[in-house]
């Protein structure tokens, strides 16, 4: 580059030279200042460059230590070394870190980054699902697979059911998942725990109104339509929300208590036995009253467990109201009878102390009858014999008149 000439001697370069200054006389030679070079001092110097606006001789400026030589372009630019950048190469290029009295260090990233901090060397913006100081670890939700991949995957966990994250064991093939979600299960939370059912891939809580026991059906509920298995307390329904036959809620509206049973009333029965001549009637005594379950478990004892009810409890309510019309029926025939034996006892009693006795004695001349009775002194034999000759005497004794004989008793 020539720069502006001064004085016609020496031909010296105004901005270059010192003002005033006169050439050697014999070498023609140019007193140049200082970033200025040649015989008229009309170029820069090394290590300088000529500012375009200017027209001046800059110095270049450039790092001892990243740059090769301490010269640079028209433009300002240094020659810097590998792994160094920048107008002065003065920083360290993408890929290297630590700007030192040597050289800038390569960044240590695992192949999975071309940055790095220029100070720190952390490596950034990490690539294959990788994260960490030099790109070394998966990041959250992947593992790394087995040899020699050594990628990076996808964990198979949903972050619904569990916490999205998961781990391969030495020596497994499989991966499992972290930890799931309160419902879930399995290694990869990919079924519903135990007191829940799926519901459109969701574990939904089963809802059995505190009716189940989860130690004697610890699934607590069909696993596909969510219906309770087990219901207790005498419930029923599809969430054990109803009782069972034969119960009602309590006042309370929360157990479920056996119905209350009226048995049928009783009337008066009266029987009367033949020729009788009073009859005799009786009064069953009147049931009415409610048998409570406490109180038919005492005539019927039963056993009962959490899981079945009795004998008796599957035994329909019409069939229990025979089996008790059959009972009742059963005693008021056994009390006729019983009174009917006590009526023909008494009858038998009666003939007998009302019947006359007889003794008749035979002797040569006569034949003596002799009458008595217990509870009548003077019995009346007037009709014993049809015959009208026959006379009783005032002592009791029987005359017998024959045409041909005269009998005495």
């Amino acid at each position: 580059m020539t720069f502006p000439t001064r004085g016609d001697l020496c031909n010296c370069s105004a901005p270059g030279s010192a003002a005033g200054a006169e050439c050697n006389g014999t070498t023609g030679q140019c007193p140049c200042l200082d970033g200025y070079a040649g015989l008229r001092c009309e170029s820069c110097a090394e290590g300088f460059y000529p500012e375009p606006r200017s027209q001046q001789c800059r110095p270049c400026g450039c790092s001892p230590t990243g740059s090769r030589s301490h010269q640079c372009d028209h433009s300002g630019k240094c020659q810097c070394k590998v792994g160094v950048t920048d107008l002065k190469c003065d920083r360290c290029s993408d890929g290297y870190y630590r700007f030192n009295d040597t050289t800038c260090e390569p960044c240590q990233c695992n192949n999975r980054s071309k940055t790095c901090n220029s100070l720190t060397g952390t490596c950034l913006h990490c690539q294959e699902n990788t994260e960490g100081d030099h790109c070394e670890l998966c990041k959250e939700g992947f593992y790394r697979s087995t040899p020699p991949a050594n990628a990076c995957q996808r964990c198979p966990c949903s972050t619904v059911a569990s916490t999205g994250t998961c781990h391969l064991q030495p020596g497994d093939t499989a991966v499992r998942c972290d930890k799931c979600k309160t419902g879930y299960t399995g290694p990869n939370c990919n079924e519903c725990d135990g007191g829940y059912y799926n519901s459109d891939s969701i574990c939904v809580r089963c809802e059995c109104n505190g009716n189940v026991d989860p130690a004697l059906s610890p699934s607590v509920c069909q696993p596909e339509t969510g219906e309770c298995i087990g219901c207790l307390y005498h419930t029923a329904g599809f969430h054990c929300e109803e009782c069972e036959d034969g119960y009602v809620r309590d006042p309370e509206g929360t157990n479920c208590t056996k119905k209350a049973t009226r048995v049928p009333e009783t009337r008066e029965l009266t029987t009367s036995a033949p020729n009788a001549s009073k009859a005799t009637s009786f009064s069953t005594a009147v049931i009415n009253y409610t048998l409570s379950p406490t109180t038919i478990q005492t005539i019927f004892p039963i056993s009962s467990s959490d899981n079945s009810t009795s004998a008796f409890a599957d035994v329909s309510w019409t069939q229990f109201n025979i089996i008790i019309l059959t009972v009742i029926i059963i005693v008021v025939v056994l009390l006729m009878g019983f009174v009917g034996a006590v009526y023909m006892y008494r009858e038998y009693q009666n003939r007998k102390l009302n019947a006359p006795f007889w003794t008749i004695e035979l002797k040569e001349d006569n034949i003596s009858f002799s009458s008595y009775h217990d509870s009548i002194p003077n019995a009346d034999v007037s009709g014993l014999l049809e015959d009208d000759g026959n006379e009783v005497a005032p002592n009791g004794q029987l005359t017998l008149t024959t045409p041909m004989h005269n009998y005495k008793a």
